[in-house]
């Protein structure tokens, strides 16, 4: 095996947008999502090391000795920190010649060329689903003879080899929480509605919904669920209490962990029977008696994407839920006592000042524990790229989904509604679902009868405050 480093590159401050992450952008609170694929990624090759930059708060010059120490350098890149990572990645190579660089992640995988061709320094780019890419890399095998890469040969041309067959065995992945131990610090990672400290991973791949916007199931997972087996999910999740005695919730990062039901269901007897908190990702749509099941075993908190109120805008974007059904979601997690942390999206196709307005009352009248408002994102390899490339809703001017801050920017306009607008719109939507008495009396109650609560809820506030206040600066 080479010597081999799997790098979350350094990059403005506030970054969030490991492989967890839905945008990789600075968040109204800071917080820090796990490297759950390059981790999958040092599990898997031998004698390899994770470090997680960003994370770690580690700068360029943190990391750049490094360099000397590995011949292979596999770094997770994304389409708004691109750029900067092609930075780090000259910079590697100006530091060891020899050193064999490579970028993974879905900006590369949906623009490979593109992406391999933005700096003579980058080696090669996976594309696909690039576990086992990158173990046959690692093995020193060539590139020619490894399927889902693009490369350059010999003579400075580049090479497409065939693609890469989707992995259906899941459990030939090795746990992520063992590389979690040995390279990470978890007091790092931290979400404003997860419980401090957490660990998160993957129990399955790809989602069955077909939601034009979503990233990860339009590029690299697929849009069919393939899942770990009950008892290898439950067999690292004995592992946590051992490793770190200190967590206090576990967080399934599943596109959508309550795609297959009855699976879940068994995660959650498991998950009760060691006592274990845990939260995950949902559809507003699981029945009642699904989530009594796992509320009565340890569940949490629901991380659904109810992104708009609207119900045509709904219809735009596939997103298969009607907004009644998400009411009465809401309604039944209210009434087991399942926290829901409620994610908006403003800006997607349809979106006029009324729906805007629409999605506030909607928001306000489900009243989730919390929520986070984005712009809509139109990530190249997605539905809504290609539908806004194709209906000009995306002007030929260099804008970019985050600004030179880190902060998501609006990119989509549309005929009845600008840029500036939709940006706008956020601040306003915070400000109309959180500034109201009976939220306010809530999050008071919450930080009066926990004391860590108290501490944290002081900080975060501050946080929020301030992005409120710099969320104005013109578009």
């Amino acid at each position: 095996m080479m010597r081999t480093l799997f790098l979350h590159p350094p990059s403005y401050e506030g970054f969030d947008g490991g492989a967890g992450s839905r945008y990789q952008a600075k968040r109204e609170i800071r917080s820090f999502w796990y490297p759950t694929w390059l981790a999958q990624l040092a599990a898997l090759v031998p004698g390899s090391k994770l470090v997680d930059a960003p994370a770690a708060d580690l700068s360029l010059e943190d990391v750049l000795p490094l360099a000397k120490e590995y011949e292979l350098v596999v770094m997770h890149t994304s389409s708004p920190s691109f750029p900067g990572d092609v930075k780090v990645a000259e910079a590697f190579k100006a530091a060891n010649p020899d050193l064999k660089v490579g970028f993974v992640g879905a900006k590369v995988a949906v623009e490979p060329e593109a992406s391999l061709t933005a700096s003579a320094d980058i080696d090669f780019v996976c594309r696909e689903e690039f576990d086992f890419t990158v173990v046959e890399i690692a093995e020193g095998r060539p590139l020619a003879e490894i399927d889902g890469v693009v490369f350059r040969d010999d003579t400075g041309s580049v090479v497409r080899t065939p693609d890469r067959a989707v992995l259906e065995d899941m459990d030939r992945l090795p746990y992520v929480v063992d590389v979690y131990k040995r390279d990470l610090d978890i007091d790092d990672y931290f979400i404003g509605y997860l419980k401090h400290p957490y660990v998160s991973l993957y129990t399955g791949r790809g989602c069955r919904s077909q939601c034009t916007f979503c990233l990860w199931p339009q590029t690299v997972g697929g849009h069919r669920y393939r899942t770990r087996s009950v008892q290898h999910v439950l067999g690292e999740m004995e592992l946590i209490p051992k490793y770190f005695p200190q967590v206090k919730e576990v967080f399934f990062d599943d596109d959508t962990f309550t795609d297959d039901r009855p699976r879940a269901e068994e995660i959650a007897r498991g998950l009760g029977r060691l006592g274990l908190t845990w939260s995950c990702n949902a559809k507003a749509n699981v029945p009642y008696e699904t989530l009594k099941v796992m509320r009565e075993n340890g569940l949490r908190l629901l991380l659904v994407g109810f992104e708009t109120g609207d119900e045509q805008i709904l219809k735009n974007i596939k997103k298969g839920v009607k907004v009644e059904r998400a009411r009465q979601f809401a309604k039944d997690c209210h009434d087991l006592g399942i926290t829901i942390h409620g994610t908006f999206i403003l800006g997607l196709p349809g979106e006029t000042k009324e729906t805007i307005q629409q999605t506030i009352r909607f928001a306000r009248e489900i009243n989730p524990h919390s929520l986070q408002v984005s712009i809509a994102a139109p990530y190249p390899g997605t539905a809504l790229y290609k539908q806004a490339k194709e209906q000009g809703w995306l002007p030929d001017d260099g804008a970019s989904l985050v600004d030179e801050h880190g902060v998501q920017s609006s990119v989509l306009e549309y005929p009845e509604l600008s840029r500036t607008e939709i940006f706008d719109s956020v601040d306003a939507f915070y400000r109309k679902f959180y500034f109201r008495a009976g939220k306010i009396a809530e999050m008071v109650s919450e930080m009066v009868r926990d004391r860590d609560m108290f501490t944290r809820r002081l900080r975060e506030g501050v946080e929020f405050v301030s992005f409120l206040r710099k969320h104005k600066t013109p578009v």
